[in-house]
């Protein structure tokens, strides 16, 4: 009934293509369940506390307005706030737009950056359901810090 959009951003192995995709494919069962019982039109926040209750009833831990702070030449010189955190491994970003484009995916690499976490989702709950996944590995990370 909905398109359904899934890109997948590696750096070096395979393997990194499934890293967490566990916990990735529960988040899109939440997703699907907060978008056809709401569907279109209410702010992000909404959808954002929506997609909480959810994913914690999928048994997730979830943390949600989670700064993470940006550092330059090892000097901290701003933050992030992540609207979701699930079991410490993905960063879950909620976007309320008419669809996803650049600036929404570079929010969430910046994130996964900025961050030990590898894996980021980005969910767009605008008039067609959409979503991304991001892989950022911990490799790449290192050569270019």
């Amino acid at each position: 009934m909905f398109a359904k959009t899934l890109n997948v951003v590696t750096k070096f192995t395979m393997n990194a293509n499934f890293q967490h995709s566990d916990i990735t494919s529960e988040i899109i069962k939440a997703y699907f369940l907060v978008y056809n019982k709401l569907g279109y039109g209410f702010l992000e926040r909404v959808y954002e506390k929506s997609l909480l209750i959810e994913l914690r009833k999928l048994g997730l831990n979830c943390r949600s307005q989670i700064p993470i702070k940006v550092f330059y030449d090892f000097q901290e010189v701003g933050y992030y706030i992540a609207d979701i955190i699930v079991n410490d491994w993905v960063i879950v970003e909620t976007k309320a737009a008419e669809i996803l484009c650049e600036d929404h995916e570079a929010q969430l690499t910046n994130y996964l950056k900025a961050s030990n976490i590898e894996v980021g989702m980005l969910l767009n709950f605008g008039k067609k359901a959409e979503f991304k996944r991001k892989v950022f590995s911990i490799e790449f990370k290192k050569l270019h810090s």
